[in-house]
């Protein structure tokens, strides 16, 4: 078994099993991939080792004072001691374990006892609930109406939440008490799933089980249990095959033909499922899977139309929260596994463009649906595969659909946790890019902190600064994303290497405290194509929209169930927003788009109040183009030849992230 090394100043004043990691003086030895697994690049750290500064740490906070830290007390109808996964006969399904998914690592990357606090009764609860067979969780279902009982208790979908949860929770603490729950559980369900398969009672662990599938893997990891190796190969032969689906069947180019959470969940399943079997077919059909998935369902903001099943890729279908954080969780998950680029390039898209668009600054409301082209966010009755009483685009607590409120808080605290990596070479990996500092151990187990220090995304600079106790050789891991034409590293001032984009570049040298490496990533104006070739403008990791004025309008909700929240705001345009940029070659974008600083970013940058960078260009309005059903009309097809259009008139292009009104996928005219 080949040994990593990293470190978490959390982990190092615990006792942790010798099977996790040899321990000595000071530091803490982790180990990689056990045989006969294939060895990874890329190997996620404690957490807690990472800690979030600038901008990222202001959207951990407002999460903390929003509705993740609260969601106890804003959601008790489901979020109270009656939960099942608390022992009461309330809710025995999700949406309790989504939240302490999210609420977890938050109160441990932010350090909070009295977050930590409210993770601890969950935690405590299902450990202590775990049966002689080795069933852990609720034993009978009840809905979360009392006196609703259900046949599926024991629906293995629900566990698989709650077994990433323990997983966090362990790497947290090293509460040995999760690798023995774990052990029990895990032959329980080799034992049981030949009678029982995944979709004995519910269909979605059959599309959800490359989380089950990971924990898995991750255990063995700990233990070196060979029956686990066993319990992987029949998980993945009960799983819906997204490797055949993605390679020979056509799957996402057919409209309805799989649910689209169930899809940011489960295209990660071939990649976990390569490192017992490492087949070249699973990490092929994962990049055809997005390859795919972008040609028939792409939009701009990074997501596909999925509303809630696969919809097309018309800018005004809907794309769901509970989507954004799941395919970010697999982005990660696949990053790790591959190294590829491509994934840590998607993710990014998805951070900075439809995550921060769809939940409100202070993180109590947020949209179910979210449109690339979103000029009204009413309750009304929508061009969706699935509509809620008409609210699935009106921000709120509980609109559209309450599995949202209880899964968006994985999102950043992931993300956090997913910036820095170890590396199979005994270094360190910045693969991911935000304001942060990382504690960990490299080379022969010397503990260093990297500080970074960036504006990005919106800023061109990044600035690692190490402090190390003693001079030490490692490989310090960059990477250059693909929309980057030319990266420029310097070590201490001095050029080390300049490199295209789409790569991993590897800095190899002796190093001593104080070192300063410095990473340029000139961004520029480009775009990019979508449906009835309408035109996106895009510059870094950030599609630009253009900035609508919005009016906002609190509603009391008195024509829903409780469960579907006592109050949302609507936001209506009060601004023109029917425009078509002009055809502009591409060597001519950067003289047409002009970009504007604002200077610094503010503690918070995504509101159009406070936005970091604005792009200034001109465009023609298209009086046709109306307003139908409440949303933007049929896109007009580009080019436009013939059509009554308005003059040349300036308007502002701003971050998607920064919107709630938006046109992000523009007609484009001569």
């Amino acid at each position: 078994m080949k040994h990593i090394l990293i470190a978490s100043t959390i982990l190092l004043s615990i006792t942790l099993p010798c099977a996790v990691v040899a321990q000595t003086k000071k530091t803490i030895q982790y180990n990689g991939n056990r045989a006969p697994l294939h060895q990874k690049p890329y190997i996620a750290l404690p957490l807690g080792a990472i800690s979030p500064k600038g901008w990222l740490r202001t959207m951990l906070v407002q999460q903390k004072n929003g509705a993740t830290g609260q969601l106890d007390q804003l959601y008790p109808l489901v979020m109270n001691q009656r939960n099942g996964w608390l022992g009461g006969d309330g809710d025995q399904w999700e949406r309790g374990p989504y939240w302490i998914d999210g609420l977890l690592p938050l109160a441990y990357i932010l350090k909070d006892t009295a977050l930590i606090a409210k993770v601890k009764p969950w935690v405590e609860w299902s450990i202590k609930s775990q049966q002689s067979d080795g069933y852990f969780g609720p034993a009978k279902d009840y809905g979360y109406e009392p006196g609703i009982q259900r046949d599926n208790s024991r629906d293995w979908w629900p566990k698989m939440v709650m077994l990433k949860v323990l997983q966090q929770y362990y790497e947290a603490t090293g509460d040995s008490r999760v690798v023995n729950l774990m052990t029990a559980y895990f032959r329980y369900q080799l034992k049981e799933l030949p009678q029982k398969p995944l979709d004995h009672w519910t269909f979605w662990a059959r599309y959800r089980a490359g989380d089950n599938l990971m924990v898995v893997y991750w255990l063995y990891n700990i233990t070196g249990d060979k029956f686990l190796l066993d319990l992987a190969d029949l998980l993945h032969q009960q799983t819906f095959d997204y490797t055949d689906a993605f390679l020979h069947t056509g799957l996402l180019s057919q409209q309805g033909s799989i649910h689209g959470v169930n899809l940011a969940q489960g295209i990660k399943e071939p990649v976990i499922y390569y490192q017992q079997h490492p087949d070249k077919k699973y990490l092929e059909a994962t990049r055809k899977g997005f390859d795919d998935l972008r040609k028939f369902n792409g939009m701009a903001h990074g997501l596909y139309g999925g509303d809630e099943a696969l919809h097309g890729n018309n800018p005004t279908q809907g794309s769901e929260l509970c989507t954004a954080v799941e395919m970010m969780f697999s982005l990660e998950s696949i990053l790790e596994v591959s190294g590829e680029v491509r994934y840590a390039d998607q993710l990014e898209k998805i951070a900075f463009n439809a995550l921060p668009s769809q939940i409100t600054e202070d993180f109590m409301n947020r949209q179910y649906f979210q449109q690339a082209n979103q000029v009204m966010a009413t309750r009304h009755i929508r061009n969706f595969d699935v509509n809620h009483s008409g609210t699935d685009l009106c921000y709120g607590l509980l609109s559209g659909y309450p599995c949202c409120t209880s899964n968006m808080h994985q999102g950043w605290p992931k993300f956090t946790r997913n910036l820095w990596y170890a590396t199979a070479d005994s270094g360190a990996a910045a693969l991911l890019y935000a304001p942060s500092e990382v504690k960990m151990y490299v080379a022969q187990q010397t503990p260093i902190t990297f500080k970074e220090e960036t504006n990005y995304p919106f800023g061109e600079s990044i600035t690692f600064t190490l402090s190390t106790p003693e001079k030490v050789n490692f490989p310090f891991h960059v990477r250059i994303p693909e929309w980057c034409k030319k990266g420029i590293i310097k070590v201490n001032g001095k050029v080390w290497q300049e490199a295209a984009g789409n790569q991993v570049v590897k800095v190899s040298r002796d190093w001593k405290n104080g070192d300063v490496v410095e990473l340029q990533l000139p961004m520029h104006i480009f775009k990019n194509t979508w449906y009835e070739n309408s035109m996106s403008v895009e510059r870094g990791p950030i599609t630009y929209a253009l900035k609508i004025a919005e009016t906002i309008t609190a509603v009391n909700n008195t024509k829903d169930p409780l469960d579907y929240g006592a109050a949302y705001f609507e936001v209506r345009p009060a601004s023109p927003w029917n425009y078509a940029l002009i055809e502009t070659p591409d060597d001519q974008l950067q003289a047409r788009y002009k970009v504007e600083s604002a200077g610094a970013p503010a503690a918070y940058p995504w509101t159009t109040a406070h936005v970091p960078i604005s792009i200034k260009t001109t465009a023609k309005r298209i009086p046709s183009w109306q307003l139908y059903n409440e949303m933007t009309g049929p896109v007009p097809y580009s080019i436009t030849y013939g059509m009554e259009m308005g003059k040349e008139e300036e308007i502002t292009l701003v971050p998607y992230g920064c919107t709630k009104l938006r046109i992000s996928q523009f007609p484009v005219v001569r």
